[in-house]
């Protein structure tokens, strides 16, 4: 008897089991790269080559003024011993003030070319999005995921389950949160 209890045991978990592995195999789950979108797409190359040409314009503008601050700094150098004191502080300061203007250049360089950047990511993830979600929908996908971003960036609508789980969070918290708090008499 025991040997038939424990079979018909062993017999519905296997069924369990096999029943669990054929609704996992029948979700279609898709990947994407979308790096490798914005970067290898031909918006991508084009975006990439109007960077270019603004970074390039950016290094000459700062190469230059790297220059302008190198022959002053070897001048003040050489004219160390010939200055005065006085003289020289205020050719140092004049060379502080116009280092500082380099490292603000610098910065602003990298600011302007960090918002151009995002501003054309910002442009193409959209169009991006919108094309990966009707492929999903004609592909019938359950999921489709971005390998470089732990994100689904397309989904079944049916399968969402954020109501359910707001209404049993509710249920949840509303039964602890209507319990009358015990005070001290």
């Amino acid at each position: 008897m025991k040997k038939h209890l424990t079979l018909a045991v062993l017999l519905a978990v296997a069924l369990v089991f096999a029943l669990s592995a054929s609704e996992a195999a029948a979700q279609k789950i898709g990947f994407i790269n979308m790096r490798v979108i914005l970067h290898d797409s031909e918006a991508g190359k084009k975006a990439q080559a109007e960077m270019k040409k603004v970074v390039e314009k950016k290094k000459a503008d700062i190469a230059k003024k790297e220059e302008e601050l190198r022959k002053l700094k070897d001048d003040l150098e050489k004219q160390k011993s010939v200055l005065t004191a006085e003289a020289y502080r205020d050719k140092e300061a004049s060379y502080q003030v116009k280092f500082r203007d380099y490292q603000r250049m610098v910065q602003d360089a990298n600011e302007e070319l960090a918002k151009k950047e995002q501003a054309i990511t910002a442009r193409m993830i959209p169009e991006v999005l919108k094309i990966v979600e009707e492929l999903g929908k004609k592909g019938n996908y359950d999921a489709i995921l971005d390998l470089n971003n732990p994100v689904i960036v397309y989904h079944d609508k049916e399968d969402n389950l954020t109501k359910k789980i707001i209404e049993e969070y509710n249920k949840s918290t509303g039964k602890s949160s209507s319990a009358p708090a015990k005070g001290k008499k």
